[in-house]
């Protein structure tokens, strides 16, 4: 069974850092760009970060530039997102997807698999 599972969320205050991971089962992520997207009540899912299955690419929106991190470990079949000064306009669900592509990555819908997401609250 192919299976992305996020993990990391949680209740951060404002300024506070999270680590998200996404770790793949039944399937490599070494022929996969990786990206991570974020969706908060009321708003459409949004881009956030992606990175090119060799991790020489990446990309970021431009509200999370500086502050966030993308990463990965094909040896632990796994990809990270490192945020830092989290923000309260940051709350969202937060998904990680996988793209079969050559080179690159891009930050738009097309994904071949999803995770479940999980849950950020930047809250004091």
């Amino acid at each position: 069974q192919l299976q992305l599972v996020e993990s990391g969320g949680g209740l951060v205050q404002p300024g506070g850092s999270l680590r998200l991971s996404c770790a793949a089962s039944g399937f490599t992520l070494d022929y996969y760009s990786i990206g991570w997207f974020r969706q908060a009540p009321g708003k459409e899912r949004e881009g956030v970060s992606c990175i090119s299955r060799g991790g020489g690419s990446t990309n970021y929106a431009d509200s999370v530039k500086g502050r966030f991190t993308i990463s990965r470990d094909n040896a632990k079949n796994t990809v990270y997102l490192q945020m830092n000064s989290l923000k309260p306009e940051d709350t969202a669900v937060y998904y990680c997807a996988a793209l079969r592509r050559l080179f690159g990555c891009v930050l738009s819908n097309g994904y071949d698999y999803w995770g479940q997401g999980t849950q950020v609250t930047v809250s004091s």
